[in-house]
């Protein structure tokens, strides 16, 4: 086995496991919601995702039927000996997952209107890179976009003199729909940038961060405390039945912007937060930090 199919074989591996089993800090989370609700009703709700999670460990299969389509963040270093065989690698490493796990065939041909069987199809699954200079190392996080959650992710330019009270308005009103429908307790990501696109990317970015970490800048990790608290208020609880917490968390990511318009965006994980995070050194030795104990 030369080293670009040793390294499609794990990450094939690693994407079919994550499919499986959520990662540590959303499974620390849950069961910390899970003990502060009180109603039963939404106690019932997290003792069957619990279950769920039971099962899907027992019966190795996906423990949510939609698996979403893979997007992958790849954090890249120019040194890495892979890095020209990367894309077309994880590729691969998604058809092998959809057959091996199996997953759930999610890529429709825009247009042309059939589903590919794969999980793979005309930029699909998606890649976003960073390219790191001088590194030999290569990360790449991997992340199950679901149909219900994350893909339907929305965002707008407001117009300087709304402030940070519209980005404020702007999450809280797509909460009252858009979150509602997305599988709660969500992980909340939201972008504030420059344009729609910068502030997008940077919402979706924003849900590969660990629940539980905050912006670096101190006025951005104030309003990640502030939103969190203001969804909790709106009452929407475990799957939409209603309930004390509805977040895993609120994550912010920011650029400088133009003067004249502030990008803001929201993206939202469900509770079954499918997100992996393994680290590869040159000789492909793996570290895999998202996930304790796993060995593929």
């Amino acid at each position: 086995m030369n080293n670009v199919e040793k390294m499609t074989d794990i990450v094939a591996k690693f994407v079919a496991y994550t499919a499986k089993k959520l990662p540590d800090d959303v499974i620390a989370k849950l069961e910390e919601l899970g003990a502060k609700e009180d109603s039963p009703m939404a106690k019932v709700i997290y003792e069957t995702m619990f279950r769920n999670q039971e099962l899907a460990v027992k019966l190795d299969r996906p423990s949510c039927q939609d698996t979403g389509v893979l997007q992958f963040w790849v954090k890249c270093g120019t040194k890495f000996p892979l890095i020209d065989d990367l894309e077309a690698l994880l590729k691969e490493a998604v058809v092998k997952a959809t057959f091996e796990a199996p997953l759930r065939h999610n890529s429709v041909e825009t247009f042309d209107e059939y589903n590919t069987g794969k999980n793979v199809g005309k930029g699909t699954p998606t890649v976003f890179w960073d390219i790191v200079p001088h590194s030999d190392k290569c990360e790449i996080y991997t992340y199950m976009a679901g149909g219900g959650c994350t893909l339907p992710g929305q965002a707008m330019v407001l117009m300087p003199g709304e402030g940070y009270e519209g980005v404020t308005k702007f999450v809280l009103d797509r909460m009252t729909s858009y979150g509602l429908n997305a599988c709660p307790p969500l992980l909340v990501g939201v972008g504030v940038a420059t344009s729609v696109e910068t502030a997008a990317l940077l919402s979706k970015k924003a849900l590969m961060r660990p629940i539980g970490s905050h912006n670096p800048n101190e006025r951005a990790a104030k309003m990640e405390k502030l939103l969190e608290d203001g969804i909790n208020a709106i009452g929407i609880g475990p799957q939409g039945m209603g309930g004390k917490y509805s977040v895993l968390g609120v994550n912010i990511e920011n650029t400088a912007r133009h003067p004249s318009a502030i990008g803001v965006a929201v993206n939202v994980g469900c509770w079954s937060h499918r997100r992996g995070h393994i680290i590869f050194d040159k000789d492909l030795n793996y570290e895999i930090t998202s996930h304790s104990g796993v060995i593929l």
